[in-house]
């Protein structure tokens, strides 16, 4: 879960520049995006077809106080309770469909065919400064550590996939996955006419002024110690106004509690934090639960492996027979009988959601926390080390005058989360998080510890608290450790006994007006750079 801290427009981002300004306000409320051909562009789709989840939300947010408690405290588990989404059945009616037109790939294909290295032996970018180095530290490819477009958040791997660290037919290992959200577009409203900037010329030479919602970078070690890896968009699933099944990138308006177009935060899924348990992704959707998405349907849509357009695709249920471009980044879904994907070889569908049963009422525009209600569903991380295995879900937030919560935590039985109806009730534990301060990135627990990683903004190292449970109130256990300027989710692997994360921010700033012109980005006074990286148990156990 990122602090933000990168410029926001001062209005949504809109996801096609040429959209007129009702079709794009209609657009920005149901939390969908017309592909760019109007022939097939979707009909505004009513409030019964919005992307899933969709919690009940309020403006009006109780302080609560009464219910908090103290740095550690019991937090009311109730309030975590997940229902199954709304459209699940539609989902997966929507996803089987798309499942008999474009051809899958499974995991280990895509691993095969990844296409980008990650540098392991002369990683000089240095987001920790001060800190100590971590036992790992390893290098994205340059555009993917530079990128203002891409923020990484998320971290989960096969240690989570599976008990034994293998997945797969291949006996796959070693490997991580990290996810970032789509953070900006040159084709922002600048002028406040509810459109986007872009031109049609500006449109087709700039996939940026698309808004694309999340990727997942698989990534893999191999045994000579070379690390690869390649990135997978997620879709959701749709039938556009020809009837025909399509797929778009995933959003949500969580800048708000009502979808309101005026508000300044992205409007977008954050994928602050994600587990990879069996065959399913679960992915954090922050104000409405949590969006799950499945290894087994991942599609392929360059199966040649060409990186050309016109592989054949198969046919709906017009009977039409389709092809597929990748060479083509502007545009996404089924359009003229032509699938398009941002050009990513590989889309990964949204095959069910849960939302929050309680009322999402952190108040609009701010990082304040309520101690009532919903949480916010900042982070995920995966607890195998009790029985049974538990999905672990954080909040961010700060603690202000009113809003004393630093952020509150709970567990979930992660196979509960395999039903696609009813509800899933927090259990095992519920607390608030100990900080003063608040800001927690990621957490994650091991047998009674409990690691919390923050941010500590653009020039300082970030800290990774260590807690342990002690009459069921989290306590400290020992310092402080220093760690990566921008922290952010965490992910153990088991076997190694290293503890992953991901580094957030892109590069040295000179000034907040180059900031907000673009110029230069926010890692003020460091080499920063994105890293994956990793502690070592020895250095999560010292004094």
């Amino acid at each position: 879960m990122s602090l933000r801290t990168s410029p926001r427009p001062s209005r949504i981002r809109m996801r096609r520049a040429w959209l007129t300004a009702g079709t794009a306000l209609t657009l920005a409320l149901t939390g969908l995006s017309a592909p760019a051909d109007a022939e097939e562009a979707p009909a505004p789709l009513p409030a019964s077809q919005q992307q899933d989840p969709q919690a009940a939300l309020s403006e009006t947010a109780p302080i609560g106080t009464s219910a908090w408690t103290s740095p550690g405290g019991k937090a009311d588990p109730a309030d975590f309770t997940l229902q199954a989404g709304a459209l699940n059945g539609t989902t997966a009616d929507r996803v089987a469909r798309l499942d008999g037109v474009l051809p899958t790939s499974g995991v280990s294909k895509l691993l095969a065919s990844a296409n980008r290295t990650v540098n392991t032996t002369s990683c000089s970018r240095d987001p920790f400064g001060t800190a100590p180095a971590p036992a790992l530290k390893w290098c994205l490819e340059k555009d993917d550590s530079t990128s203002r477009e891409w923020i990484p958040q998320a971290m989960t791997g096969v240690s989570d996939a599976a008990d034994s660290e293998q997945y797969g037919a291949d006996n796959d290992t070693n490997i991580q996955l990290y996810a970032s959200y789509d953070n900006w577009d040159p084709g922002r409203d600048s002028n406040d006419n509810e459109v986007g900037d872009c031109s049609p010329d500006e449109l087709q030479a700039n996939d940026a002024c698309n808004q694309k919602g999340v990727r997942i970078s698989f990534v893999q070690r191999h045994p000579d110690g070379t690390v690869k890896y390649r990135h997978v968009l997620l879709g959701w699933a749709y039938t556009n106004n020809s009837e025909h099944i399509s797929f778009d990138g995933v959003h949500s308006d969580e800048g708000s509690t009502v979808p309101n177009p005026d508000k300044d935060m992205q409007n977008g899924l954050h994928a602050g934090g994600m587990v990879w348990y069996g065959h399913y992704l679960y992915v954090a959707d922050t104000r409405n639960g949590i969006r799950i998405f499945d290894m087994e349907k991942i599609m392929d849509l360059d199966p040649n492996g060409d990186g050309k357009a016109g592989d054949a695709m198969g046919a709906d249920t017009d009977g039409v027979k389709t092809t597929a471009d990748v060479e083509d980044k502007t545009k996404v879904g089924r359009q003229n009988n032509v699938w398009y994907s941002f050009g990513y070889r590989y889309v990964m569908p949204q095959v069910a959601a849960w939302k929050f049963k309680a009322t999402q009422s952190n108040p609009s525009g701010s990082f304040k926390c309520v101690s009532t209600g919903a949480p916010k569903a900042s982070y995920l991380s995966l607890d195998r080390s009790m029985t049974p295995d538990r999905l672990i879900m954080g909040e961010y937030c700060r603690p202000e005058s009113g809003y004393p919560s630093p952020g509150r935590i709970a567990s979930f039985p992660v196979k509960d989360l395999e039903k696609r109806s009813g509800e899933v009730a927090a259990e095992g534990w519920a607390n608030y998080l100990p900080m003063s301060n608040g800001g927690a990135q990621g957490a994650l627990a091991l047998g009674e510890n409990l690691y919390v990683n923050q941010s500590a903004g653009h020039t300082d190292p970030g800290n990774l608290w260590r807690y342990r449970w002690s009459n069921g109130v989290l306590v400290s256990n020992g310092s402080v450790i220093k760690t990566a300027t921008g922290a952010e989710d965490l992910y153990y692997e088991r076997g190694a006994q290293r503890l992953w994360s991901v580094s957030e921010h892109y590069g040295p700033a000179v000034n907040a007006e180059a900031l907000e012109d673009g110029k230069s980005a926010p890692c003020l006074g460091l080499v920063c750079e994105r890293v994956l990286y990793a502690h070592s148990r020895a250095q999560l156990d010292a004094p």
